[in-house]
């Protein structure tokens, strides 16, 4: 998210936090190399342990379900064996545990290796300490018995400064040390021709 994660967000952050997201940025855009690990933060959470590795594929969870009902739906195996990354912004706690249970129902969550959640934005029944469900209790819930690894409050998406996410390249995630690793570059080297003599 542009507005939120690089503009408002971005601004109330540290000043060392911000140099080292924009070294973070310059690498990842021009560079042609994996980067490797993203840097943490105390915020991450392990809410399931495991390892995975899989293609990134995500964005706010309300628009992923409300994509599939719609002749632009992802095929479902776009999600073989992917790390799905969400977030949500706004709306109750329940609309996530309903969101859920859709990718759960139109079988996304069978297919997923692993998922990392955002920091949740604005979600009325989550901000107070006597919340009840938690979001990664929610989370927990709907996954059920799936052996799938789960890092949360991962900072994308709504409530920033965002580290980027780069859609469809390869990652791994472990959720028990905390650790979401970019393997591959998110810039290909341009190809040069030779000339003809």
């Amino acid at each position: 998210m542009a507005t939120p994660g690089l503009g408002g967000a971005w601004q109330v952050a540290s000043a060392a936090r911000r140099a080292e997201l924009e070294r973070l940025y310059s690498t990842l855009l021009t560079g042609t190399e994996a980067i490797g690990a993203l840097p943490a933060t105390p915020s991450w959470e392990c809410w399931r342990a495991g390892r995975a590795e899989g293609r990134l594929i995500g964005e706010v969870i309300n628009r992923i379900v409300l994509a599939q009902a719609t002749p632009y739906a992802l095929p479902l195996e776009w999600f073989d064996g992917a790390v799905l990354f969400w977030e949500e912004m706004g709306g109750q706690a329940s609309y996530v545990w309903s969101y859920l249970q859709v990718l759960r129902h139109c079988g996304i969550l069978d297919r997923i290796s692993g998922m990392v959640v955002g920091v949740p934005y604005a979600i009325d029944g989550l901000g107070t300490p006597d919340a009840s469900p938690t979001l990664p209790e929610i989370v927990l819930d709907v996954l059920g018995d799936r052996d799938i690894p789960v890092l949360g409050n991962v900072e994308f998406g709504h409530a920033g400064p965002n580290l980027p996410m780069p859609v469809g390249i390869r990652v791994g995630l472990d959720a028990q040390q905390r650790t979401l690793s970019l393997l591959e570059p998110a810039v290909r080297p341009h190809a040069t021709t030779g000339s003809v003599g």
